[in-house]
């Protein structure tokens, strides 16, 4: 399993080839849930190439069934403030961690700052649905912590009922199958021209920087 503290993801090059922003609330064909909203519009906008790439996954989907997704871009200061309230839970409830393991226990859940797939555009949050908009079980919330779900919202956990992770299975086939990779600890968190992605598809460097 790569983290993404992993200092490989770090040194993947960081280049940016221009691609826009596209609004997800204006494409039809997908459903934007609104927990995740900010004022600014922020978590509805991901980049054109995410954004065909789920319209695919959506195409791949078996009938009746719906990609929802909660979050797309997120700005670096909501992004920085994620991670630090993240670990300093952490820290005040396993205060015997070493810095090292704190570090990589928070990653587990949130990226840092420096290497962050949604602060590029190229990262979104999202489960699937049945045709009247109404949740499929996962196995966990999305957005349960590793700590909170006993690892549970990893997305090759074993411990889940045979229902969620036949969801599961349908969900990495529709996006693996265009194209976006997975944050293994996270079965909601998918992603497409970041770093991450650039390091499991052996690209030389990213489509998408820090926005």
């Amino acid at each position: 399993m790569i983290l993404l503290s992993d200092p490989r993801v770090a040194a993947v090059s960081s280049r940016d080839d221009g691609d826009p922003l596209v609004d997800l609330r204006e494409l039809p064909e997908l459903l934007l849930d609104g927990r995740a909203a900010d004022p600014a519009g922020a978590y509805a906008r991901v980049r054109r190439g995410v954004a065909d790439r789920l319209l695919a996954a959506q195409r791949a989907l078996p009938a009746g069934l719906r990609l929802l997704v909660v979050e797309g871009y997120r700005p670096y200061r909501a992004q920085l403030d994620i991670f630090t309230g993240y670990r300093d839970e952490l820290r005040r409830r396993y205060p015997d961690w070493s810095p090292e393991r704190l570090h990589r226990e928070t990653t587990k859940f949130v990226s840092p700052v420096e290497v962050a797939p949604h602060s590029t555009g190229g990262a979104v949050d999202l489960t699937l649905c049945d045709a009247d908009g109404i949740e499929l079980d996962m196995g966990t919330a999305l957005d349960a912590t590793p700590e909170e779900s006993a690892d549970a919202c990893f997305t090759a956990a074993p411990h889940i009922p045979v229902s969620a992770w036949r969801n599961r299975q349908v969900l990495v086939a529709a996006l693996s199958g265009a194209g976006l990779v997975n944050y293994p600890t996270e079965w909601w968190h998918w992603s497409y021209g970041d770093r991450y992605w650039a390091l499991l598809a052996g690209a030389k460097h990213t489509r998408y920087g820090p926005l």
